[in-house]
C-alpha cells in the first residue's frame, strides 16, 4: 500500500489540502494575473496549486539524484490525490517479460462479493518511463475503479535507466496477456478488457492495444490520459509548454535519455506506427498547458484515419499530471470524472 506519510508529510498535505479546498473566487485572487497562452486560459485552481509549489520551495524531481527523485513524486502525488475510497485493495503479482511484477488489484465498492465476471482494466502509471510506481497512483486506480465502476490490476513494469526500451512495453504486454488469461480468477470478463494509463502510462496503453490487435486477443477500450506517443519530441506544445507548467524540458530530457528509445521505432513513438485492424476504441483526453498535448491530438487524428472509433477532450486550462489532483474538489477533479465516465460507458454499455 502507500507508504505511512511522516509527520511532516502530513502537516504539509494538510496545509496543501486546506489551501486547495479555498473557494475559487479566493484561489483567483491568490494565484494572480490570469495566464493565457494560444487562446486557454489556465484554471485558477491549477495556476495557484503551481504557485503553492514555489511557496513550498518544491524542487523539481528532476533535479534530484533518481531514487531521490522516485520518493519525492510519490510523495507528492501521494499529498495531491487525498483519501479515495475503494472496496477492496489486494496485493498480487503479474508475469513481465522477464520475470513476475509487483500488481494490485482493485475493487470498487458496488462489485464485492459479486459472483458475476465483470469489467477489468489493466492500469499503467506515468512517470516517464523512469518514475513512478504504485503508490505513486494509488490514489488514481481508487478514483478509476469507483467511478468506472471496474475491477482495476495496476502494474509495477520495470523503468529506465535501470532497464532502457524496451523493457516497459514488453513488460505491459505481457502483463496485460497474464491478467487476460487469469481474467476468471480476479473477477474479470476477458472480454469486457480495458487498458488505460497517463502519460509515459498512455504511451504503453497505446502500445499494448496495437499489440492486442495484432495477436486477436480481446481489448473492449484504452483510455489514454495525456498519452507520450511521439518520441522524437517534434511537436510545438512541447517547447511552448516546456517550462512553468509543472511537466518541464529538463524532466523530458532526462526520460528520453534514460529510457534510450529509436524514435524511429515504432514501438517508442506510436504516432508513427502501423495501426491494424481491429484496434480498440479509445478516449484520449489532452491538457491545454501540456508539453504533450499536441502529440496526443496528431495521435487521436492517426486514429480516426485508421477508422478506430475515438472520442477525445481537450482540457483547455489543466497542466500534465493533472490527473493526479483529484483529492480536493474543482477544475481537476471535474476533468477526471469526465474523463472516467468515457471508460464507465464502454465498459457498462447497457
Amino acid at each position: 500500500m502507500a507508504p505511512k506519510p511522516s509527520l511532516a508529510d502530513r502537516v504539509q498535505s494538510a496545509v496543501f489540502t486546506r489551501a486547495m479546498a479555498l473557494a475559487p473566487s479566493r484561489q483567483a485572487r491568490l494565484a494572480g494575473r490570469p495566464v493565457v497562452v494560444e487562446g486557454n486560459t489556465l484554471s485558477a485552481q491549477t495556476q495557484w496549486m503551481l504557485r503553492l509549489m514555489k511557496i513550498a520551495r518544491e524542487k523539481p524531481v528532476e533535479d534530484l539524484p533518481m531514487e531521490a527523485g522516485r520518493r519525492a513524486l510519490v510523495r507528492q502525488t501521494v499529498m495531491i490525490g487525498g483519501d479515495q475510497p475503494i472496496g477492496s485493495v489486494e496485493s498480487l503479482t503479474v508475469a513481465g517479460a522477464a520475470g513476475p511484477l509487483d500488481a494490485r488489484l482493485y475493487v470498487p465498492e458496488a462489485l464485492l462479493g459479486s459472483s458475476t465476471p465483470g469489467p477489468l482494466t489493466v492500469f499503467f502509471h506515468g512517470g516517464g518511463m523512469i518514475y513512478g510506481d504504485l503508490d505513486s497512483h494509488d490514489a488514481m486506480c481508487r478514483f478509476i475503479a469507483e467511478q468506472a465502476g471496474t475491477r482495476v490490476v495496476a502494474v509495477d513494469y520495470r523503468l529506465a535507466p535501470e532497464h532502457p526500451f524496451p523493457a516497459g512495453v514488453e513488460d505491459a504486454w505481457a502483463a496485460y496477456c497474464d491478467v487476460q488469461d487469469r481474467a476468471a480468477s480476479l473477477g474479470g470478463d476477458p472480454a469486457r478488457m480495458a487498458v488505460a494509463g497517463d502519460s509515459a502510462g498512455g504511451y504503453l496503453s497505446a502500445t499494448t492495444a496495437i499489440e492486442a490487435a495484432k495477436a486477436g486477443r480481446p481489448l473492449a477500450f484504452q483510455l489514454l490520459i495525456y498519452p507520450m506517443t511521439d518520441a522524437s519530441a517534434s511537436y510545438p506544445s512541447r517547447k511552448t509548454f516546456g517550462s512553468g507548467f509543472y511537466l518541464t524540458t529538463a524532466f523530458m530530457d532526462l526520460a528520453t535519455s534514460s529510457y534510450a528509445a529509436d524514435p524511429a521505432d515504432p514501438r517508442a513513438s506510436v504516432i508513427v506506427a502501423s495501426l491494424p485492424e481491429g484496434l480498440a476504441p479509445a478516449f484520449v483526453c489532452t491538457a491545454g498547458f501540456d508539453p504533450l498535448r499536441d502529440e496526443g491530438e496528431a495521435y487521436v487524428e492517426k486514429l480516426r484515419e485508421a477508422g478506430v472509433e475515438v472520442s477525445a477532450e481537450r482540457y483547455p486550462g489543466e497542466i500534465h499530471g493533472f490527473a493526479n489532483l483529484i483529492g480536493v474538489e474543482g477544475s481537476t477533479r471535474r476533468a477526471m470524472l469526465h474523463t472516467v465516465g468515457h471508460l464507465r460507458r464502454a465498459l457498462h454499455p447497457a
